[in-house]
């Protein structure tokens, strides 16, 4: 595939999107550590469908912990430079910011998305969005991309409406893959 399909991207969250998250009270958090990382299944299949279709792979996630303290930074940066190298992704993202009003970079807002586009010279019309959380679509949404909502059962409820709503990455990449073919 040429190089003149890489100005679109699938920008993906992590925690539960990339990796299983740990339920508490009906809300997702993300691993404690590495040792405690697991990558869903079907996620390395439907990340190189979606690589060979010309995307770039981009992972935009927040990471609030850091920011109120009760994560290390480390610890997380071992898990994205992991991620990266053994998932062939093209780039991560990060919001450390703690809370909402902090910063323009953790969604809900699109800081992340545009940043990524406008460094990564990445059409956001032409590309996609997937997330588990409303704060995912609604950035994928401010920013200007169709929005792919993996519905993981979370107590909690989308302010936006996603183009669609799947059960896992692999729905999602065919889902992706039909829309440009």
């Amino acid at each position: 595939m040429g190089n003149c399909s890489l100005n679109r991207a699938v920008f993906l969250d992590r925690d539960g999107v990339i990796n299983e998250v740990q339920l508490r009270n009906g809300r997702p958090y993300p691993p404690d550590s590495f040792e405690d990382l697991k990558i869903f299944k079907d996620v390395p299949e439907s990340l190189k469908k979606l690589k060979t279709l010309g995307f770039q792979l981009i992972v935009v996630t927040n990471q609030p912990d850091v920011g109120r303290g009760t994560q290390k930074k480390e610890i997380v940066e071992c898990i994205n430079d992991y991620l990266l190298k053994e998932l062939n992704l093209d780039a991560f993202y990060v919001c450390w910011h703690g809370y909402d009003g902090e910063c323009n970079c953790r969604k809900p807002l699109p800081g992340l998305l545009l940043k990524a586009a406008k460094e990564r010279k990445i059409e956001l019309k032409k590309s996609f969005m997937i997330g588990d959380r409303w704060r995912d679509i609604d950035a994928g949404h401010a920013a200007g991309c169709r929005t792919i909502f993996i519905d993981r059962d979370y107590e909690e409820s989308l302010h936006i409406h996603p183009e669609i709503t799947l059960e896992s990455i692999s729905e999602a990449s065919d889902w992706v893959q039909n829309q440009v073919n």
